[in-house]
């Protein structure tokens, strides 16, 4: 018998997916965020161009995982598993908890999004540090982005579901 990951949102919970680029920072990459069915999924779609002028490189979609803007105690599961479609590039995950104090700071996981719907199993373990020293704390986990990072090209990656397991 297979089970399914528990939703990471309760039933009737919406995550709120909202779009940041590199011109946070003086960077000119361009992406915009909308919500659609695609392959007949509801899902949240991150379009854009990804550029590396002007120190930038990044466009992603960032989630806070507590719906009160606290944190989130995933200790209890091995990994995130998302369900995704894309173009074909390579992406990340960005983790990010309550003890990070600088922007840049996240640990944070490759995948490459295929066309067609597939579910990915992030384990937690393969997750690496940037920028920060410490070892994750499932126990403070605060936002998650998909991210669009560290080349010049067009980003097109759509999320349906964002589970634990």
């Amino acid at each position: 018998m297979t089970s399914t990951p528990p939703e990471l949102w309760p039933a009737g919970r919406k995550l709120r997916w909202r779009l940041v680029t590199d011109a946070v920072m003086g960077g000119v990459s361009q992406g915009r965020l909308t919500e659609e069915a695609i392959l007949e999924r509801d899902a949240a779609r991150m379009r854009g161009t990804v550029s590396t002028e002007n120190n930038g490189g990044f466009i992603q979609i960032a989630t806070d995982l507590d719906a009160d803007g606290g944190s989130l105690d995933a200790s209890a599961f091995t990994g995130i598993a998302i369900d995704v479609t894309g173009n074909g590039e390579l992406y990340a995950v960005h983790l990010r908890t309550t003890a990070m104090s600088r922007p840049q700071q996240s640990y944070r996981q490759g995948f490459v999004a295929t066309a067609g719907w597939q579910t990915l199993r992030l384990p937690f373990a393969e997750f690496t540090a940037h920028r920060i020293d410490e070892p994750m704390d499932l126990t403070r986990l605060r936002r998650l982005g998909l991210v669009a990072i560290g080349r010049a090209f067009d980003a097109d990656l759509a999320i349906a579901r964002l589970a634990f397991y």
